[in-house]
């Protein structure tokens, strides 16, 4: 696996792939080389090499693509091209479109198209998927989905592409929850959205660990995407799940450590963050006084990466994988249609196949997977 993009996310995905001897991180690329020798060395990774490098060289197999949601697309399509499998950092394009014209190429050329997130693959939703399935709370009749917050640019060094077309709460913090709920309950029937951009400029905030302003301390940067969405999702299994992704909510009380709500017909459960990998799981009973934490019952630990190392075995054995481009296409399409719902005062009715993937293997050691 050779990786394209060593920001902030990239940490994240080169700690954790060692845990998984199908993979080998065998090369790093950067637009800036010094944040790919910075990586290489933190990481020790054996080579550093020009995008161009990477592309050419007949032993990276798998790219995985960290690079800000603009470039998703052309570096996919590059990877592709060079006839390598591609994995992406979320999301899997600025917009439908885009995801198509990747999923649509890889699907030509015979290679796999993969895309975080991953942290649906964690103990946490796996466990919170089985539950729903032994139907612990009865049929899922509603459920709530709130990521509420005040923006990036209070802590992130680099926030502007989160206010790009590609980027706002929906578009990075969305993918997190659509994927949970997706496995959770499976396809959407249909979807209504309202956005809207709050602020029409924001000024980065991001300070160092002592509280010193950074080098981008006061810049303005234009919002140019909703900046709060708000939807309505009907599940064909019936369940109507409420959604908002918001950079414009300051002191909110919603979600927490738990943002995801399930309402069934004899209970609700309460959802660990999609974001992370595992978290509590409490459940209360519809005449129950008290709430009780469920026990994780699949393999714990996992981080990013967890996807690209699933896709290692599918590309080495011909199975399929669990954070595939299809899965990826149609929470894209669900994205994309909040923001059309809004802007035409219309439902939308999704039009790409979904299929729940494959439940985690819980039985397998840390590292090995099915």
């Amino acid at each position: 696996m050779g990786v394209i993009g060593c920001g902030a996310i990239s940490g994240a995905y080169l700690g954790m792939a060692s845990n998984f001897p199908v993979v080998e991180v065998a090369a790093v690329a950067d637009v800036v080389m010094e944040n790919a020798h910075r990586k290489a060395k933190e990481f020790n990774i054996p080579r550093v090499m020009t995008v161009d490098e990477l592309l050419a060289d007949p032993s990276i197999e798998l790219v995985l693509n960290l690079t800000v949601p603009k470039a998703h697309l052309p570096i996919a399509m590059r990877s592709l091209e060079a006839g390598k499998h591609t994995y992406a950092e979320k999301p899997l394009g600025i917009d439908f479109a885009e995801g198509q014209r990747v999923v649509e190429f890889g699907r030509q050329k015979g290679l796999l198209v993969g895309c975080a997130p991953d942290t649906f693959m964690g103990a946490g939703i796996q466990t919170a998927r089985q539950l729903i399935d032994e139907k612990i709370i009865g049929e899922p009749v509603a459920a709530t989905a709130f990521m509420c917050g005040k923006g990036h640019e209070h802590w992130h060094a680099n926030p502007e592409f989160y206010y790009e077309v590609g980027g706002g709460p929906m578009f990075d913090m969305g993918p997190y929850y659509l994927t949970a709920l997706l496995n959770l309950f499976g396809p959407v029937k249909r979807l209504m959205g309202m956005a809207r951009i709050s602020r029409a400029e924001r000024t980065i905030l991001h300070k160092d660990a002592q509280g010193k302003p950074m080098h981008k301390y006061g810049k303005v940067i234009p919002v140019q995407t909703p900046d709060h969405v708000t939807g309505t999702l009907e599940f064909a299994n019936g369940c109507i799940c409420t959604i908002i992704q918001s950079f414009a909510m300051a002191h909110s009380q919603l979600g927490g450590t738990q943002p995801i709500e399930i309402y069934g017909t004899k209970g609700t459960m309460r959802v660990p963050d999609p974001n992370g990998f595992e978290g509590v799981i409490s459940v209360r009973g519809w005449d129950e006084t008290e709430w009780r934490d469920m026990p994780l019952t699949f393999v714990k630990g996992y981080g990013r990466s967890v996807g690209a190392a699933d896709m290692a075995v599918a590309i080495r054995t011909g199975r399929n994988f669990r954070a595939n481009g299809q899965q990826a296409l149609a929470v894209l399409e669900l994205m994309q249609g909040f923001l059309d719902s809004s802007r035409t005062s219309r439902a939308i009715v999704p039009s790409v196949h979904y299929e729940r993937p494959a439940a985690m293997n819980p039985n397998l050691p840390f590292g090995q997977l099915d």
